[in-house]
Parts: structure tokens; C-alpha cells; sequence
């Protein structure tokens, strides 16, 4: 099957429970982006810096570049001029160099903050208490050019249905918690990126509003490394 095909496969199954499709285009060219891009996708997540920098040079301008890998301080420059939504915020020091790039490019860039809800050390993201500290932070309050819309959460690799479904929907809760601290007021908080490739269906089962798909739309990712 084409990228097109495999796209119009998942919008149509994902457009009926409003869920938002975030086309995972890392290790691709430039010219599988332009293939989704043609067949009406606009949202695509990178994982590195460098790469989602060089892609959007040549891309249209009116992609939504979703920042969904880890995301080291010193290369938030990079992306501030352009990024629509970091979903890898796992640290205040993170945000607060977000908003300081943001301010200095006279932007508001929306970012979710990433939990950590996996069962294994090797992801990255904010226990729950860290993300009710950084809210109620001094610093947090006093940023204006960022702006948290929702959380994102990674499931155990290869674990159980039950488990990943558990782990989704622990994150669900801590999202509704959230929501009525923090942010009840805000529509702009709405957002819960989970789910991928392998478990996108319980994702959007336990309220995942975005999911994160692939391989399975653009076929084996040919690994280019970066320094």
C-alpha cells in the first residue's frame, strides 16, 4: 500500500472519534512528508532537532511540526522560530528555556507536559508529583510565551493489553485531575497524546485525543544518525 493509502486508512478510523492523527515521519525523506502533505496530512512528529530543522526548510510552511522526542535545552533554538507543539516537556528547567526562546522569536509555543506512566527506566517524563510541582511553581506562573495544552504519555514496551491499558488510562485520570486545578478555565488544555502503531486503539479507548503513528504509514525508516 501507498502512504496515501495507509494515511486515509487511519484518518478515516481515527476522524470518527475526533482524534487527531500525528504522522511520525523520523527517518524519512523529505518526499514521504510531500506524499502525506499532497494527500491532505499536516501534522508530522520528529524525534531529533537536526532533522525536523532541515525538513522544514524544504516543506511546506504550513506544517504543524510536533516535537515528540527528547528534547535537550541547548537545541530549543533551533525549533522556537517554527515548532507548533512540543509534547516532550519533561523538566521546568526545559520550559523555562522554551519560553525564553519563545519570547525571544515573539512567539507563544504550546507544549504538553510528558508523564511518565511506563513501568521500565528507559523513557523519559515528569512523575505525577514533578508535574503538580511544576505547576504550582513560581517560575511556571511567571512564563508568558509558553502555553501548556495537555499532557503525553509513552505505554511499556511490549507489556500486556491490561497493563498498557492501565497505564493509559492512569494517565487519563491524572489529565482530568489536572485539568480541574490547574486549568478549568482554559479550553487550550485538551489535549492527551498517546498511543502509537501497537497500541493506538487502546490509547484512544482510555480518551487519547492525538496518536502517534509510523512505520505503519511510511513503511521501514531508513536510521540516519545525528550528533
Amino acid at each position: 500500500m501507498s502512504i496515501a493509502d495507509n494515511l486515509l486508512k487511519y484518518k478515516t478510523e481515527l476522524d470518527k472519534s475526533g482524534v487527531k492523527l500525528i504522522a511520525v515521519s523520523k527517518y524519512h525523506q523529505a518526499s514521504a512528508i510531500q506524499e502525506a502533505y499532497d494527500v491532505g496530512q499536516r501534522v508530522f512528529g520528529e524525534n531529533i532537532v537536526q532533522e525536523m530543522v532541515e525538513k522544514e526548510s524544504i516543506l511546506p510552511k504550513d506544517i504543524d511540526w510536533h516535537l515528540i522526542g527528547h528534547l535537550q535545552t541547548n537545541k530549543v533554538k533551533y525549533i522556537a522560530p517554527f515548532v507548533r507543539l512540543i509534547e516532550s516537556v519533561d523538566s521546568l528547567k526545559l520550559l523555562i528555556e522554551i519560553n525564553k526562546q519563545a519570547t525571544k522569536n515573539k512567539r507563544i509555543i504550546d507544549c504538553l507536559l510528558q508523564i511518565y506512566v511506563a513501568d521500565e527506566d528507559t523513557k523519559f517524563g515528569l512523575g505525577y508529583d514533578e508535574a503538580i510541582e511544576l505547576l504550582r511553581s513560581q517560575e511556571y506562573s511567571e512564563m508568558k510565551n509558553i502555553k501548556i495544552v495537555g499532557l503525553m504519555g509513552i505505554a511499556s514496551n511490549n507489556a500486556q493489553e491490561k497493563q498498557t491499558l492501565d497505564e493509559f488510562m492512569e494517565l487519563k485520570v491524572l489529565f482530568d485531575g489536572i485539568k480541574v486545578s490547574f486549568f478549568r478555565k482554559e479550553e487550550s488544555f485538551k489535549e492527551i497524546s498517546m498511543g502509537m502503531s501497537g497500541d493506538y486503539k487502546l490509547a484512544v479507548e482510555a480518551g487519547s485525543t492525538m496518536v502517534r503513528i509510523g512505520s505503519n504509514i511510511f513503511g521501514k525508516r531508513i536510521i540516519k544518525h545525528y550528533e
